[in-house]
């Protein structure tokens, strides 16, 4: 499903206006900030405000959309340690099958992409569902806040969205087409906040920048923003540079990906 182009239009004023943060505008063009030490939104030392305001919405978030899912979903998805399912060398179809693990699973863009093509973009549902629910237990973990909404409250507002919506639009009931635009926006606004929070990691520290070879953050997150296929460039680079920021984390040597590279 495509989000409506009002919808794209509306999230495009709201970053040019600095509320979806991670830019700076300079005369030539829309260029990514180039964050320093203190880049992470919660970096020890913020007090309370905001910041507390946003973990505590996420959390919530989160929680609340985790009471929807049966008890065999979440047993089968909670989130392990690192190592518990996935080490260096485990093979593909273990890592395309395996939970989410803290710090996260490295999955490079030629498996995502071998995952995601023959299920029709579904095993792409459960790396986003991973991928988010992963960041957000590392924050919670490493700060005891969070700036995302975690897998839960990420991908099933977005799911319940159209699955309310949809048939409801059908029926030629008003209420169904704007559930399915607000589904479509809240899905491509955590788009936008995932790229600003791989960002940050990727930059955060000088040491994991000259690992990946980074001078500014490696993601235009307003490319989420355009049509076919520069939405899709953006986001096989964030799956390329979340994967390595992970395997920096757990200690990996950095692997070559002959597809993304």
């Amino acid at each position: 499903m495509r989000v409506p182009i009002v919808t794209r239009l509306l999230l495009a004023s709201l970053v040019s206006a600095g509320i979806v943060n991670g830019f700076t505008r300079t005369s030539a063009s829309l260029s990514p900030r180039l964050t320093t030490s203190k880049s992470n939104l919660f970096a020890k030392g913020d007090e309370g405000g905001l910041e507390d305001s946003i973990s505590d919405f996420c959390i919530g978030t989160n929680n609340f959309w985790r009471g929807l899912v049966i008890e065999p979903v979440r047993t089968y998805v909670e989130t392990r340690p690192a190592g518990t399912n996935v080490n260096e060398g485990t093979n593909a179809l273990q890592i395309l099958t395996s939970p989410p693990e803290v710090p996260g699973i490295p999955r490079p863009v030629w498996l995502t992409i071998a995952g995601s093509v023959p299920t029709l973009l579904g095993w792409y549902g459960y790396y986003k569902f991973s991928a988010e629910e992963e960041l957000f237990q590392y924050e919670l973990q490493e700060s005891g806040k969070v700036s995302g909404a975690g897998g839960y409250g990420t991908l099933f507002p977005f799911v319940y969205g159209v699955l309310i919506g949809f048939p409801l639009s059908l029926l030629h009931i008003p209420l169904g087409e704007t559930i399915v635009q607000l589904s479509g926006a809240w899905i491509l606004a955590s788009q936008l906040n995932l790229y600003r929070r791989v960002n940050e990691m990727c930059t955060e520290d000088e040491k994991i920048r000259n690992k990946l070879g980074l001078e500014e953050p490696p993601l235009w997150e307003w490319w989420a923003l355009l049509p076919p296929p520069m939405d899709v460039v953006v986001g096989l680079r964030q799956v390329h540079f979340l994967a390595k920021y992970w395997e920096i984390k757990r200690g990996y040597e950095l692997s070559k990906d002959l597809v993304a590279e």
